[in-house]
């Protein structure tokens, strides 16, 4: 008996062996979550607050107390963002005053120039707040003079050279100097980095990214129609009625 037991016993312990391989593995991978919660809530509560808040108000039209809010994170060189917007535009003329819209510019890491586009939005919107979507639907509508080939073999200094100039050729050949200035000022560069710290602490992780009243919409990265829209945002304007 003490033999057959042995025998069992040595069968037994190839499979014990992976029973305990996977609780190390499980146990390890417990620990590296762990550490990386602790270093994301770390990082969030060092995040400094900005001493007003990101974003930019559509037609500079800000929400009134019941109207419905909708945020909006895109990346001024990310295709998704470009298309995504006219559908969103056409809701926002649908519904007028009950919608309110606040973009914010999201750089993606691994899009040519995003910061840079996305630098020249707070540039622009510091000069003119009125400028700020003019000189983003004219990115959207020029994406492929930003990234990949045609600005491949260009320097750093050449880029922001060629954004400056698209910008003041946006809103007004008059305003170059200052544009190209804004782009070595200080307050640009840490506005850029609040916009995108921003998106990272609420959760966003590709463009365009949405919220209305607060909460995010699903798909996100992801083109919503114009149908999509009204799907979303009929019912709560009907709420809204009957509540009135």
């Amino acid at each position: 008996m003490l033999y057959t037991a042995n025998i069992l016993t040595q069968k037994r312990n190839p499979f014990c062996k992976k029973m305990e391989l996977r609780k190390s593995h499980f146990l390890l991978k417990s620990i590296l979550l762990l550490i990386f919660l602790l270093v994301f809530v770390s990082v969030s509560y060092q995040i400094s607050i900005p001493s007003k808040q990101d974003g930019f108000w559509y037609e500079n039209r800000t929400p009134k107390v019941d109207s419905i809010l909708i945020e909006a994170f895109f990346d001024p060189v990310c295709p998704d963002s470009r298309d995504s917007w006219p559908p969103l535009k056409q809701a926002l003329q649908q519904y007028g005053s009950r919608v309110s819209l606040l973009v914010h510019p999201f750089p993606l890491p691994y899009h040519d120039n995003a910061f840079l586009t996305s630098r020249a939005l707070h540039v622009v919107n510091k000069l003119n707040a009125s400028a700020t979507y003019k000189l983003l639907e004219s990115f959207f509508d020029h994406q492929a003079e930003f990234y990949n080939k045609a600005t491949f073999a260009l320097s750093r200094a050449s880029v922001v050279e060629k954004v400056a100039r698209f910008s003041t050729n946006t809103i007004g050949n008059s305003n170059y100097d200052v544009i190209k200035a804004g782009f070595t000022d200080y307050k640009t560069d840490q506005a850029t980095r609040f916009s995108f710290k921003y998106g990272c602490v609420k959760g966003v992780y590709g463009t365009p990214f949405f919220f209305v009243n607060g909460f995010p919409l699903p798909d996100a990265g992801s083109a919503l129609d114009y149908k999509g829209w009204r799907r979303v945002l009929d019912p709560l304007v009907h709420q809204q009625d009957t509540e009135e």
